[in-house]
């Protein structure tokens, strides 16, 4: 039995966005008097803006003039310019989505990121190889909670146990597992351990049919 939907993570699962993330942060908290480092990482890679920008705030060498919610907002604009000038999809990405639209399975971006970004992202890679969108604005919860699976998963009409995620991060895997969700992992920056309900490739060039129905059927 193949996927009811396919659910999509973003940045450096569909394309490789997850640098200008980090570009983005560290260029605004250089600006900021704080260099960003290796230990940063949990809680910028597949975090969004206001996580990010809740923990520079917290870690600062010195008293910060922005709030939370100005800080997220400076965040969010540096990102936004550079995915303005620089989407690059992941190796296999494009072929996998043409392959799902041909077979009419539907397919989802759930991402962390803000709308804007992910619209144009979509627009990018093809606003019609994309049954919906699912962006940081449309849950109260966004990864590691599960909401945005939920979400995606009910707009769709799905059980979240018949859809497979595709993530790359510890923290939209934690977000896909609490959802129900079977799960396919291509990591990108963080090396992600194999565990029961998760199918660790190495690309998406070896994502087929074939992986994603044995994903959902492992996960019955």
């Amino acid at each position: 039995m193949m996927p009811a939907a396919v659910l999509f993570d973003m940045d450096g699962t569909l394309v490789d966005t997850e640098r200008l993330w980090w570009d983005a942060v560290a260029d605004v908290a250089f600006g900021l008097g704080r260099e960003l480092g290796p230990d940063d990482g949990p809680d910028v890679l597949g975090r969004p803006s206001g996580h990010t920008a809740t923990h520079l705030l917290a870690t600062m060498p010195s008293a910060c003039v922005l709030s939370a919610e100005e800080l997220s907002a400076r965040l969010d604009e540096a990102f936004t310019e550079l995915v303005a000038q620089e989407v690059v999809p992941r190796p296999g990405a494009m072929d996998l989505l043409r392959l799902l639209a041909a077979e009419r399975i539907p397919t989802a971006i759930v991402s962390a990121s803000p709308r804007r970004v992910v619209e144009l992202v979509r627009d990018q890679l093809g606003r019609e190889l994309f049954t919906l969108v699912v962006a940081v604005e449309d849950t109260p919860a966004s990864k590691p909670a599960p909401d945005p699976y939920l979400e995606a998963a009910r707009r769709l009409g799905a059980e979240p146990a018949q859809c497979v995620v595709v993530e790359d991060s510890p923290v939209g895997l934690a977000a896909a597992e609490a959802a129900g969700c079977p799960v396919v992992v291509v990591p990108s920056t963080v090396p992600i351990e194999a565990a029961p309900g998760r199918t660790l490739l190495g690309s998406l060039e070896d994502v087929t049919l074939a992986v994603l129905t044995d994903a959902r059927e492992a996960a019955r």
